[in-house]
């Protein structure tokens, strides 16, 4: 806790030492010596503990009434263990003798005053401060780790407020104190001590902007929160009253970890002499925090709210497609939020916008949304609508190159828990759609994924997704929660499903019967046109390929079988270079526990029903899934996107703790 201090002592005159309780204080005892002297003893007052630090293999332990030699390599190391109740109410003497049978040549005496300053968090991550014992500028991770959380203070708890709460340099809400780590500053010793010694806090230059602590001073008012550290404030002067044996201080996070920070910072306090120039520090206690990073929640969590745009057409308005979604949210027991045009500008790609996700240190947890830096239609909705009291928002903006489609958040998804070949990812692995790995083509902005890979807890994998036209993962993938022992399915459209799906219906004797069967302003293809349409087989060939390449990439980064991956029918078609979905993808739904609300992809009617959909429901039924299908056509889908393009869920965090990762 503090570097090695060795207190000088002397023969003609007593000495004087603050001694922080706990901290260990060595003694010089050799510097003033008297004329032959061969031998030293020392005593103290009870309250002072006394250790001789030697080498036994050169020093035998005096026993009786013998002494210590000086000649050899002995400290003397003493601590307290307590605060003094008066100043200079402990002593320790150090007595000098020659010969063994001689009597004392001088003695040294050292008058102590015991002062127990102590910086504290919550470093054993029970939600609760308690004295430490530890090593509190060490962060660990694990479930054995230890070390004191820090919540970037991103929501407005304040409804006057227009800003996050982490703009504020005074307090604007009491309940703002609820999204800080508390910490406790013990300052107990005699207050004459104080006329010669005070407290300082101090934060590094580099975390200043990292971080921002205020005073509490006891009252109810807002003003009686002051803030002392934080950008511009590099160092604050404890204003310590008469008899004050506890300060409390709040302290909040300003930003997430990053490219450019790692995510831990630190607070220092120094019991600094006032008596010397330059000013000394006598004692320094520090307390290590890691930042709590932004974690998304994958399809296996429960939904809490279901997202969607009211939008207007030519064709009319999404009136019947948000009555679907409101018979799917109420089947899921879900909350349906719905965006007016007003608000979203006639933007429906609400999944494109913002991801949801949250934030947590022991004594507190809140949902924080990602807006994305696509900026389109519902560019305010994220920051004007959602962020509120415990409700936190982040976002990362692109600096000098244009944003690509890549950069909106339906190209972002996560995993549920997964282990790789031993290693466990208990939050799940973040997918970001990407190009292939070494060329040249469309990814993600650098920005988001340095943001995404800096959380370190939901380490990132890139696939390739830049062989559709729009290029997002979610028009090729979905996980949805099962009640077996592996808790999920990951769902891959499946070009070659769809083409083996068709074969075996033509097989059966309905080659005639139409996709788009239902659809007015769709021309009809019968299965035996697409069967022998020898440019689509090609399209979906190539589909098929980029679809088989990300399998491999899944299956090795998310530790998954074959077992695990369930192929669902869809057939693509090329725009130039570009991939679209034929009909509806119905890999693009929406996953409400088990209610999926799927794209209704207007398949062949065979026996009365879907052929898609009744292939569907017997790939995913017998999961314990429950099969919706949802028309989405003119709204979403002629616009190539589908449900999960126009849908966003929040969803109830995980239960296991993100600072038990291994990372």
């Amino acid at each position: 806790m503090a570097p090695r201090r060795a207190v000088r002592l002397s023969l003609k005159k007593p000495s004087y030492a603050v001694c922080a309780v706990g901290v260990e204080t060595h003694l010089d005892v050799h510097s003033d010596v008297p004329e032959g002297a061969e031998n030293f003893g020392v005593s103290g007052s009870s309250g002072v503990k006394i250790f001789m630090v030697y080498d036994p293999a050169r020093v035998t332990e005096p026993t009786g009434r013998a002494h210590w030699p000086l000649d050899a390599n002995v400290d003397v190391v003493i601590s307290v263990d307590a605060a003094s109740k008066a100043l200079n109410d402990l002593k320790v003497k150090i007595s000098y003798f020659g010969q063994p049978a001689g009597g004392v040549l001088g003695r040294s005496v050292l008058y102590l005053t015991g002062a127990d300053i102590s910086l504290d968090a919550d470093t054993g991550r029970t939600g609760k401060v308690k004295r430490s014992q530890g090593d509190k500028k060490r962060w660990s991770w694990g479930p054995e780790g230890y070390g004191a959380i820090l919540m970037v203070n991103c929501d407005r708890d304040s409804l006057r407020a227009t800003e996050m709460d982490l703009t504020n340099s005074q307090l604007t809400s009491l309940d703002d104190l609820q999204d800080m780590s508390p910490v406790v500053l013990t300052c107990d010793a005699p207050d004459e001590l104080f006329d010669s010694y005070k407290l300082v806090l101090n934060v590094p230059l580099s975390d200043s902007k990292r971080m921002r602590i205020f005073c509490a001073r006891g009252g109810n008012s807002l003003l009686d929160y002051e803030q002392v550290l934080g950008p511009q404030h590099l160092e604050y002067d404890v204003a310590r009253q008469p008899g004050e044996r506890e300060i409390r201080f709040y302290v909040e996070g300003l930003s997430f970890p990053d490219a450019d920070f790692l995510g831990l910072v630190s607070l220092s306090v120094s019991l600094v002499d006032t008596k010397t120039l330059p000013e000394v520090p006598l004692f320094t206690d520090t307390v290590a925090f890691r930042v709590a990073p932004w974690i998304m929640t994958p399809n296996t969590q429960r939904p809490l709210e279901l997202y969607v745009c009211s939008v207007l057409d030519p064709h009319g308005s999404n009136e019947k497609f948000l009555n679907d979604m409101s018979d799917l949210a109420r089947r899921a027991n879900c909350k349906l939020m719905v965006c007016p045009r007003v608000e979203n500008r006639n933007d429906r790609w609400i999944q494109d916008e913002m991801e949801f996700g949250y934030t947590e240190a022991p004594h507190k947890a809140f949902p924080v949304v990602f807006d994305s830096p696509r900026n389109r239609g519902l560019k305010d909705f994220p920051y004007k609508r959602i962020l509120g009291p415990d409700f936190g928002y982040v976002t990362r903006e692109i600096q000098f190159t244009g944003v690509s489609g890549l950069d909106s958040f339906g190209n972002l998804d996560v995993s549920p828990p997964v282990t790789v070949e031993g290693k466990e990812y208990p939050l799940g692995r973040i997918l970001i759609g990407s190009c292939l790995p070494k060329s040249v083509g469309r990814r993600m902005a650098k920005v988001v994924r340095d943001f995404l890979g800096a959380q370190q807890v939901q380490a990132p994998v890139e696939v390739y997704s830049d062989w559709l036209s729009v290029g997002h993962v979610d028009e090729f993938l979905s996980f949805v929660p099962t009640s077996d022992q592996k808790g999920f399915r990951l769902l891959l459209a499946s070009p070659s499903a769809c083409l083996k799906l068709f074969q075996e219906k033509r097989e059966e004797g309905y080659g005639e019967a139409a996709q788009f069967d239902g659809l007015d302003h769709q021309v009809k293809r019968s299965i035996n046109e697409m069967l022998a349409d020898r440019r689509l087989r090609n399209d979906n060939l190539h589909a098929q390929r980029c679809i088989d390449w990300n399998r491999e990439v899944l299956k090795r980064e998310l530790g998954l079988t074959e077992r695990d991956i369930v192929d669902i029918p869809q057939l693509f078609s090329l725009k130039g270079a570009y991939a679209e979905a034929f009909f509806p993808d119905m890999v693009n739904m929406v996953v409400l526990g088990k209610h999926l609300g799927i794209p209704k992809p207007f398949g062949p009617i065979v026996n009365g029903r879907c052929c898609l959909e009744e292939e569907v429901r017997s790939l995913l039924e017998p999961l314990g899934l429950r099969c919706v299908f949802i028309d989405d056509y003119l709204s979403y889908h002629k616009l190539l996107g589908e449900i999960h393009c126009g849908t966003n869920v929040r969803r109830q965090p995980f239960p296991f703790k993100w600072w038990h990762v291994e990372p």
